[in-house]
């Protein structure tokens, strides 16, 4: 079985796959899937683990074709819904089992859909999904983080070329999003606000990194990014849970996506990127560990595209360069 590694200088856990990789795996084939070959696909259904969820029309039956958007369990799970934590020590370091979820959201039935191209309708609907996904998942106490994301492109990581978005719950809270989550409540024991509304009142004020506004959204790009073109997504109205999102909102966000995705897709000529969703950890088993996160932590998506490979100097010290200022970037997305 998987297990998770507690590093115990920089306090952050990594996942050991039982069936390690041998040098020539690592090999990487130029072609991506046809779509003949593509296991996402509409047809396919027998060849993928059973659904978990669908949305489908003309009384369509599980693991059927007639599905418009599709969850299913990873073919390669890093994490097993499947047992106990099992938390251990081995001398000075910590184990545990891997335990969570991994699932992938097939976001269209077509083969030959990049998200820029998946209309409105399609993208409310795996929204819709997002909201489902996180809230049944929530449900289990041993899961403490529940992340949505994207990998477009393989220079991003996706291993397929069908539109897809994936979902990971872990037994921890990612040492990522606990640096957000410390740095909100900071912010907010020093000034009794929440830090993104801060930021999208000063982004709205200056107006010059801001790319695209809906009436509950706003898209810029962030004052110091750490990526050429990346950018924000923040709902106007502060709540820290993506859950919590109610239908105008769903629409907005399906709209504020499609436009966006659309807009990097003009600019970058189709790059490969990332979208993350941060939301707040299951707050289930410890209830009162973040008291004021209601207050000042505030869900959000980050998209990234991936332009440059880090540089040893970046990977070393966590001090990045970008090539195009965010200001820059803003106005090329803006005038797409």
């Amino acid at each position: 079985m998987h297990e998770l590694r507690k590093d115990p200088l920089m306090n952050r856990w990594v996942a050991v796959m039982s069936d390690s990789m041998a040098p020539a795996e690592y090999h990487i084939p130029g072609d991506e899937a046809k779509e003949s070959e593509c296991i996402l696909c509409s047809g396919r259904e027998k060849e993928t683990p059973p659904e978990i969820t669908a949305i489908r029309g003309n009384g369509s039956h599980p693991n059927e074709p007639g599905w418009l958007a599709r969850v299913i369990p990873s073919f390669k799970p890093i994490l097993h819904v499947e047992g106990e934590l099992g938390r251990r020590g081995v001398g000075m370091y910590d184990r545990m089992n891997s335990i969570g979820a991994n699932e992938i959201i097939i976001e269209t039935p077509e083969h030959n859909k990049t998200s820029g191209d998946i209309s409105f309708e399609q993208t409310l609907r795996v929204v819709s999904l997002y909201k489902e996904r996180i809230a049944d998942l929530e449900k289990d106490l041993r899961l403490r983080y529940v992340l949505i994301y994207k990998n477009s492109g393989r220079e991003a990581g996706a291993v397929y070329s069908h539109s897809h978005s994936q979902i990971i719950a872990t037994p921890i809270i990612p040492r990522r999003i606990k640096e957000e989550l410390d740095g909100a409540k900071q912010y907010y024991a020093y000034k009794e606000r929440c830090i993104f509304c801060d930021i999208i009142r000063e982004e709205l004020r200056n107006g010059e990194r801001v790319i695209f506004e809906t009436k509950k959204f706003i898209a810029f790009c962030p004052y110091a990014q750490i990526s050429s073109f990346e950018f924000c997504i923040m709902p106007k109205r502060h709540s820290c849970a993506f859950q919590e999102i109610n239908s105008e909102e769903m629409e907005d966000l399906a709209l504020m996506l499609s436009a966006m995705l659309k807009k990097l897709g003009t600019v970058l000529k189709n790059p490969p990127y990332n979208y993350i969703i941060h939301t707040v950890p299951n707050m289930i088993p410890r209830r009162n560990h973040w008291h004021t996160l209601g207050e000042d932590f505030h869900w959000h998506i980050e998209v990234r595209p991936r332009l440059a490979r880090a540089s040893g100097f970046e990977w070393g010290s966590g001090f990045y360069a970008v090539t195009t200022s965010p200001e820059d970037a803003a106005k090329y997305l803006r005038e797409a």
